[in-house]
């Protein structure tokens, strides 16, 4: 599910359920960092990671511990970039060579509703009558969970690059639907207007991210990657 969202340069495995392995698979460092962790967040860091390592190899690169930075972000190998997620019943990672991808980030949400009043702290107020609208040519979408994984996915891949916090009223995102999905599920593309000074990438301030979204079996996903914008790149095309 994962890996359709992402440009063919990205490796993404996934896991739908706990991995075997749990923590006897962690490194020391890893396990460092659980010391106070409830169960279910022991068991969430330790599949997710187990996802990590599986990327690294399909990468081609020698797997290793991932701990958490600055923020909770994911500390990766030199050379590499990359993002995870994890949700109930589901984890993910994605890993790219820092030579063909600038950033990347995903997420993943159970296809639910979001809590009361936390739309109004996420949404804009165009972003609000956008969604009313997709929800009157698709009801059955949770729209109001699939911006907020959106913004996820913005904030993981703007962070690598800056370094700062981006509140959810920095990003202004746009959802369109693929007119072909519905079988197996919908998915569409999105796009994020930066509202406070982008990233600057090989010297070009950046201020639209893009990405993909897919609906299925009871999940919202969503991805965004950032390109290299050096002389000669061209953003590369999603799978």
């Amino acid at each position: 599910m994962m890996e359709e969202l992402l440009p063919e340069s990205v490796v993404a495995v996934e896991s739908h359920g706990e991995e075997p392995a749990g923590e006897a698979g962690l490194y020391p460092e890893e396990r460092a960092v659980l010391t106070r962790a409830v169960d279910k967040r022991r068991r969430e860091f330790a599949t997710v990671r187990v996802c990590a390592r599986r990327a690294m190899e399909k990468l081609g690169v020698a797997p290793g511990p991932v701990v958490p930075g600055e923020r909770g972000a994911p500390q990766w190998p030199a050379g590499v970039i990359g993002s995870m997620t994890h949700c109930e019943g589901y984890s993910a990672a994605a890993l790219a060579r820092a030579g063909d991808l600038a950033s990347l980030g995903i997420d993943a949400e159970p296809h639910l509703t979001l809590p009361d009043d936390v739309l109004e702290v996420v949404a804009l107020p165009g972003e609000s009558d956008r969604l009313d609208r997709l929800h009157a040519l698709v009801p059955a979408v949770h729209w109001d969970r699939l911006l907020f994984s959106a913004k996820e996915s913005v904030y993981k891949a703007w962070f690598p690059l800056t370094g700062e916090w981006l509140d959810f009223s920095g990003a202004d995102i746009r959802i369109s639907v693929d007119p072909a999905s519905g079988a197996d599920g919908l998915s569409g593309d999105l796009s994020a207007q930066l509202l406070v000074p982008g990233p600057v990438v090989d010297g070009v301030r950046v201020q639209v991210l893009t990405g993909r979204w897919t609906v299925r079996r009871g999940l919202v996903a969503t991805a965004v990657t950032v390109p290299h914008t050096g002389p000669g790149r061209t953003p590369e095309p999603t799978a």
